[in-house]
Parts: C-alpha cells; structure tokens; sequence
C-alpha cells in the first residue's frame, strides 16, 4: 500500500517511529521557515510539518500543496512542542516531520469548503456530491450507514434469518404506486418493472419453504419526492411463516431496542412500544405516524361547540362535521402576526381558517379565567363555561391557546395532525434524547377511491382480513380490518407489513372486490394463486425504510443526507445528470420511439 499508517491512528506511543501516511491537503500553513500540512484520510487527521533543514527537496513540494491535494509524505514521528498540543485531534500529542513527500494528484479549488462545516445549496453539493461525502458530516453519515445495516444483518442472522437476493427485473403489479419501466429488446412491445418491494418474491419464497427471509432490498416508486421520500431506497425486507401479528411486533421492538442501544447508546427509548388502532392514532394525535415525544393530543369539542352561538360551528356540525382542537401551552400572548402564520399554515393543509383562543396572558387556574382575558373571534358567541369546558376538553390553563378546526372529520385530523406537529417543533415540546417508537394496527382494510369509483387496498391487495370480518367484504366492505400493521418513531413512518392472505380462494375473492376481471387476475396474479394450491403456509413480514431510520439516527432532516448519490426534489440525479436523453439507435433497438408532445 502507499500508506503503513491512517491519519487518525498515531499517538505518542509511536513517537520515533518512521511512518508513511497518505491523504488529502486538509489546510495548509506557511510560516515562513515551517510549512505545517493537515493531512487527512477516513480515519483522521495528522499534522505534517516539512522543515527546509530537515529536507530542502521536501519542503519544496510542500509549497507547492494546496488544499485538496492527494499526495503520500514519509517521514518521523514526533511529539509536538510543548504548547503546542491540538485536544481537540486524537493526534494532537504528535506530529510527523516530513522526510519525502509526493503530490500523487492536484486538485482544482473547490466549489466549497470542505473542512469547514458551511452552509452550502443542495444543488451544489449533490453535483459535487463526491466532495460533499469528504466533509466530515457526510463521512460520519456514511459510516453510521454501514454500522446500521450491519447490525441490522447480524441480528436477522442470529435469529435464523436467511439472506436471499431476489430479482430487480420483474414484472409490473399494483403495489399502491407507479412502477418504473423497463423496455425488454428482446421481447418487443414488452416491459419488466424495477420492484416496489419484493412482496410477492418473499410470499413464493415462505411457499418454497424457506420459512424465516430477509434482504437489504433495493426497491423503487415513480412517486414525487419529499424530505423522507427518494424514488430509489433501501429497506429491510423481511418474511415469517408460521406466524401471528404479535410474533412481527416483539421482533421489530426487540431489533429497535437494540439498534438504539448499538449506535445510540446515549438516547432512551420508550418501551414497551405503544400499541395504538389507527382508529385511536387519528383521534388522538390526526394521523396515523405520531410523534409520542410529547402529548398535545387532539380533543373533541364537536358537543361543545354545538350549544354556543357560533354560527361557523353550527354550520360545520349542521352538515356531518367535527369541531376538534389542540392546546399550544404558554402561547396566550401570541402576537396578530404570529397567529396569522398560523391560518395561513392550516390554509395550506386544506382548511378554510383556523379559529384560536387565548385563555388570558398569565399561567394560572382555569377557575380564575374571566371573559375579559378570552381573546377570540368566537368569544362574544360562547359563554364563559362553554369556554372553561373547551379548554378542559383541551387539557389547557390559563395562559394558554386553544387552536380549534372546523370542518370535514378527515380534514380536521389532517390539519390539527400537521399543526400538531408545527407546534411541537417551534415549541421544542419533544424530548431531544427520547426515541418513541409506536405500532399502528387494525387498519382498514380497503379505502373507497372517489375519482375511480371503486375500493382500493389500504396498503397492498395480499393483506389478509382479520377472520372475523371476512363476512363484511360484501355487506360493508369499509368495516373490515386488515391484518396489517405500521411501525412509527419520532413522527415518521418506519415500516409497514401484514399476515398475508395464503389461499387462492380468499386472494382472488380480493382481487375481485378490488374490480379486477377474472382474466386480469389470472393475468397478473396466476403464478401466486397457482403457487398458493401447492401447500402456502400461513405467513406474514414487515419491510422497513432504512434511509428513514439512519435519518433520525443521525439526527438528520431528510434521507438524502444518509444516501450517498440521492436524487433532488425533482427526482433528477445531479452528478450524473440523470435522467437523460438516449440515442436514436438506442430507442430503435428496443422498438421504441418519442412522440412529439402537442
């Protein structure tokens, strides 16, 4: 190798001895006699000084090096003056005084800096995205990538798991998103699809017997992109046969418990985990992903409401509507401005206003609040027990403002769920050192789709129903509940999976309900519902988001700090400048051609 050291290794330990390092130009300083060189590699730091008495050749080069030069020095090391010692370096006892240097690369200035820890565009960072992953923030992400998935791979192993590949090439199956396709050349006029998941691979593989799976799957959704969304991502797939609900659950608690405690140690978890029906999630917290950290939780005030004089409420409820709302602790003296951040905020999320109440300007008991201190549009509408009751309701005291929403039940969850979240965050309500995980169960099993005018699967069509329910597919299908469940943490979805259905009879009995024709079924699903008459066992699994989970492990906003070539907002990969035009001879050989858009 050109190196017998790292740069982060050596310690007064190694003084005297002859080292060779290798590495980038960190910084460079000249002091006019002594050039001193930060020289950096993945390990480190160590700090080379080239001396003209000690090597006038060596000294030369060094003048020559600039920041991000690659280049290999040999030289001795020494202890640093006394002094002069860096605390903050592992190698700041040391240093290595230069006896030959090589510059192995130049480098031009770079778009930013490297070592220092500035704000920089996305957009520049991801074009020069392999200057980006040498900022000491990014490394440190990549390296809690692999110690994740690595951990991750030795407890599926220790429990019996079996790693099994399974094809990216398939073919194209509703999995709740588009599919990315691919044109075959050799079969004209056909297409394979990248996987959204190898859902129906790993139900063939409990078929074929293999009982406990699981993959690092790579797997990919033409959908829009987000903060916690990329149209290529990683997952922990996996799949039990032999199986129940509970079995899924005390094994993701026990493999999140102890990831945290492997690559976190310093931050608690909150256990046991939760266990809410999303009927429960919904009414509690507005979605089905809480963030646990903190409580404000949701609170019906639709009967209260009712009884005042608001006409805005009454209107609401006249129509089939709910009246719910949260408490924002301390926020009475919220200022004009502030509160209209606030409506313009819930007018984004879809509703028509947002109405708020401050409970007076000082903390106290609600028995004490007078009419003179509620600050409401509403209030000359309610009197000052309806008020006392909402506030109850609301778990509120003096001091504090009720955010009330008005409006459709799925609209009300929606919007107080996203205020819920806001107001958490600008309050700093969650507890910094605290993972919440949660599970999120009894879904329904179908959801009516409006537009296309027929039901759809709540999560994907191989879902079994829970047993019980199975004689309301046809009577009332929206009652039934699926076998299916979701892990949450700190307010993100982590994974979702489900027993699935295992008998051909039950599966096509869904596919049917879902408006699928017979020769569509067959079409698209005869291999498992073949597979299926060949002795299924009963099974079920989970995948998780692993770029999600390495997200909050490391702190960090969005999954595309803890990939190492994501794509932007726009789904467009910028250091590659995908996607990309093709050549003609290229679309001809797989029998396609571009149309002109009109």
């Amino acid at each position: 190798m050109l190196k017998d050291h790292s740069c982060g290794e050596l310690r007064k330990e190694a003084v005297g001895a002859k080292v060779t390092l290798a590495g980038w130009v960190d910084r460079r300083r000249d002091h006019g006699g002594l050039i001193f060189i930060d020289l950096r590699d993945r390990e480190g730091i160590t700090q080379v000084v080239f001396d003209p008495e000690t090597s006038a050749d060596c000294h030369k080069t060094a003048s020559e090096m600039r920041g991000e030069y690659v280049i290999q020095v040999t030289g001795e090391v020494s202890p640093r003056p006394k002094g002069t010692e860096n605390p903050r370096l592992p190698t700041g006892d040391i240093e290595v005084i230069a006896r030959s240097a090589v510059i192995l690369n130049a480098s031009k200035t770079p778009p930013f800096y490297i070592n220092e820890e500035v704000e920089v565009e996305e957009g520049l960072r991801l074009k020069y995205r392999y200057l980006d992953l040498r900022r000491p923030r990014m490394k440190k992400n990549l390296e809690l990538r692999h110690r994740v998935i690595k951990f991750v791979r030795d407890f599926m192993d220790a429990r019996g798991f079996i790693d099994i590949d399974t094809p990216i090439l398939t073919k194209s199956t509703p999995e709740g998103a588009r599919d990315y396709l691919v044109p075959s050349r050799v079969h004209p006029g056909k297409f394979y699809a990248l996987p959204q998941s190898p859902q129906q691979m790993k139900q063939l593989l409990m078929v074929a017997g293999v009982e406990k799976y699981f993959q690092i799957a790579k797997c990919f959704r033409d959908e829009d992109t987000r903060a916690d969304r990329q149209p290529e991502f990683t997952q922990l797939d996996l799949e039990m046969s032999f199986i129940e609900v509970d079995d899924i659950l005390k094994l993701m608690e026990e493999l999140f418990t102890a990831l945290v405690k492997e690559i976190k140690p310093e931050m608690k978890v909150l256990k046991p985990f939760p266990r809410l029906s999303y009927a429960e999630a919904m009414e509690r917290y507005g979605t089905d992903k809480p963030d646990l950290r903190f409580a404000m939780e949701l609170g019906d005030l639709t009967e209260i409401a009712a009884r005042t004089d608001f006409t805005v409420f009454k209107d609401v409820i006249a129509k089939g509507g709910k009246v719910k709302g949260i408490r924002a602790p301390g926020c009475a003296g919220y200022s004009r401005s502030q509160l209209n951040e606030l409506n313009r905020l819930v007018q984004e999320f879809g509703a028509a206003g947002l109405l708020t109440m401050s409970l007076g300007t000082e903390g106290g008991d609600l028995k004490d609040l007078t009419m003179e201190e509620v600050k409401s549009v509403a209030a000359r509408f309610m009197t000052l027990e309806q008020v006392r009751q909402m506030a109850q309701r609301l778990g509120a005291n003096k001091g504090d403002l009720l955010l009330i929403v008005a409006g459709d039940q799925k609209l009300v969850y929606t919007v107080l769920g996203e205020l819920r979240r806001h107001m958490g965050q600008i309050l700093n309500l969650a507890a910094p050192d605290l993972f919440a995980f949660a599970f999120i169960q009894d879904f329904p099993l179908l959801r009516w789709d409006g537009e296309a005018r027929r039901w759809d699967s709540e999560h994907h069509p191989f879902t079994a129903p829970w047993e019980e329910d199975i004689p309301l597919m046809e009577s009332d299908p929206e009652k039934v509940r699926g076998k299916h469940y979701d892990v949450v943490g700190n307010g993100y979805e982590l994974g979702g999976g489900s027993i699935r259905i295992h008998t051909g009879e039950l599966q096509r009995k869904i596919f049917r309900l879902l408006g699928y024709k017979d020769e569509e079924i067959d079409a698209r699903f005869g291999h498992m519902l073949e597979a299926f008459e060949y002795g299924a066992p009963p099974h079920g699994g989970i995948a998780l988001g692993l770029d999600r989970v390495i997200m909050l492990l490391a702190g960090e906003e969005t999954i595309r700090e803890v990939i190492a070539f994501p794509k932007n907002q726009s789904a467009a990969d910028l250091t590659f400048d995908a996607p990309s035009s093709v050549s003609e001879q290229q679309l001809a050989e797989l029998h396609l051609r571009l149309r002109e858009e009109r």
